[in-house]
């Protein structure tokens, strides 16, 4: 099927992986730089934080004191970490103290490079996403690159991003579809798929309260750890297609009235026709192949959702969990996304509409309001 066929089979509404949108204009997204040590990405982690701390803990196994024991590193819970940080056990609590320190310090390293890019020229403020971020560790370190710059004069600001990261990946996707969706239906279902797991989820618009789909929310999901069952590709677009319908079964029960919209974040760079065209390589099989398109194959197993053909769109799953700021990033003009996972997802964005919800949230969804929001959760 050639391109625009699929592309009008898919969305009928818009290209996948788009570059404008109906809020930003994307300047750029899944850079990959490199240098001497290898891809930037690399070193600003979750992989990378947890061999930083095995680092700091090597002095210690070797006079018999780490005060994790045998534990490895990598299965130290974030949760664990969050407690040692306020416990008293005060060399437990260093120890994660200065693996924060050197991985910020590589954060700044990395951040500074994007920011000395063409396309990263001028950014204002940088949200940072990913598992990384769910912890207070993840915080501290956010804030701690943000003070490396800052005293390097670079005028950025660095906040966690306000969604849970599990859930900006399905809130984000409401940024992909046109604005009439919002007027005649108030929710649509959203996809979001890593390496290991993927995401479904049901997401209210709660357009009526918040026309800049500020007060959006995920109101049901299911997950699935594809890593765990090593299933086919087509083994795993068979289950993301009953999880989808599941969630459409749901959302008749519950009384939404559900679009027939599906907005897709997926790994890699997508294609204007769905396909995908490089960066999926964890995926279940090959995503990469020119036989495979995700879109077209879930309009198949979905032909409609309610009375109408779904319409999919699908974009790079760093983009998608930065769209979810979109409503609260209207005090600047430029600003980007950093997810921290398992490599370094990024984009950047130009806001198109300066206040889509007439002047009220300009000032109150600034900087200091995304910090308060945060420390509320």
């Amino acid at each position: 099927m050639a391109t625009d066929e699929l592309v009008k089979t898919t969305t009928g509404i818009a290209h996948h992986g788009a570059e404008r949108l109906p809020s930003v204009d994307i300047d750029s997204f899944n850079i990959e730089m490199k240098d001497e040590d290898g891809f930037l990405g690399d070193r600003a982690s979750k992989g990378a934080f947890r061999e930083i701390l095995d680092r700091w803990r090597k002095p210690l196994r070797k006079t018999g004191e780490d005060p994790f024991g045998d534990e490895p590193s990598e299965n130290i819970s974030k949760k664990t970490l969050d407690s040692i940080l306020i416990s008293d056990d005060v060399e437990a609590s260093a120890v994660v103290h200065s693996a924060i320190e050197e991985f910020a310090q590589e954060l700044a390293y990395v951040t500074r490079r994007f920011l000395k890019t063409k396309a990263w020229a001028k950014t204002e403020r940088i949200v940072v996403g990913g598992g990384f971020r769910d912890s207070r560790l993840g915080e501290l370190a956010i804030a701690r690159t943000e003070i490396i710059l800052k005293a390097e004069d670079f005028k950025i600001d660095m906040v966690p991003i306000r969604h849970h990261p599990d859930e900006a990946g399905l809130i984000g996707t409401l940024h992909l579809a046109p604005s009439w969706i919002f007027e005649a239906y108030d929710s649509i279902l959203a996809v979001d798929i890593g390496g290991t797991n993927i995401r479904c989820g049901l997401v209210e618009t709660v357009w009526k309260k918040g026309k800049d789909l500020s007060k959006a929310k995920v109101v049901k999901s299911e997950l699935w750890r594809h890593a765990d069952d090593e299933p086919t590709r087509e083994g795993a677009v068979k289950r993301l297609t009953k999880m989808l319908k599941w969630l459409i079964a749901e959302a008749e029960k519950d009384g939404f009235k559900l679009a027939p919209f599906i907005g897709i974040a997926c790994p890699g760079v997508i294609n204007e026709d769905g396909s995908i065209e490089k960066g999926a390589q964890n995926l279940p099989g090959n995503w990469e192949s020119s036989k495979f398109n995700l879109p077209a194959s879930l309009i198949e197993g979905i032909p409609t959702i309610g009375e109408h053909d779904t319409a999919i769109l699908m974009h790079n799953d760093g983009v998608v969990q930065g769209l979810s700021e979109v409503p609260f990033m209207q005090d600047v003009d430029r600003w980007g996304v950093l997810t921290i996972g398992t490599g370094l997802g990024n984009a950047r964005f130009t806001n198109r509409h300066k206040d889509r919800d007439g002047g009220k949230d300009g000032s109150e969804n600034g900087k200091k309001k995304a910090k308060e929001n945060n420390k509320n959760d």
